[in-house]
């Protein structure tokens, strides 16, 4: 009679599967959504960067006309070499953001490996089960004919 229990041992093996994989699905969602969370942080990091800029470079020409330099000359070239200070930073930023968000993606696409990997096992533990209750039944009828 321990084919019942092997019966129930599949579907409950079945089901832990099935729960693992859930598991897993959900986690690679969480990693998705961080990564959609990055790029919105990313622009908002932007902007915060750009009014910070802005507001340098209104700083830095207030100065230059008040120590009486026309802009031009060196005093352009501060103003210039901000600039550039500033787009190489905005990459940084960027590049940043997606070295990030590709982790986060990666990290989706492991957590959906295990959960179709916990699935599998599963299936191997049913059709274990399975296959030994098929034994037990075959003894079973064999003890009792």
């Amino acid at each position: 009679m321990s084919f019942v229990f092997d019966i129930a041992a599949a579907k409950q093996a079945g089901a832990i599967g099935s729960y693992n994989q859930q598991i897993q699905e959900r986690n690679a969602e969480i990693a998705e959504q961080e990564s959609e969370q990055l790029e919105k942080q990313k622009e908002l990091d932007l902007q915060k960067f750009d009014q910070q800029f802005a507001q340098l470079q209104g700083e830095t020409k207030t100065a230059i006309l008040k120590s009486g330099v026309e802009l031009s000359g060196s005093g352009l070239r501060v103003l210039r070499a901000n600039a550039e200070q500033a787009e190489l930073e905005k990459d940084i930023i960027d590049y940043n953001t997606e070295i990030g968000k590709s982790q986060k993606f990666e990290e989706a696409n492991f957590s959906r490996m295990q959960g179709s990997l916990a699935k599998a096992e599963a299936r191997q533990a049913q059709l274990g089960y399975y296959a030994k209750a098929g034994e037990s039944l075959l003894k079973f009828n064999q003890n009792n004919k």
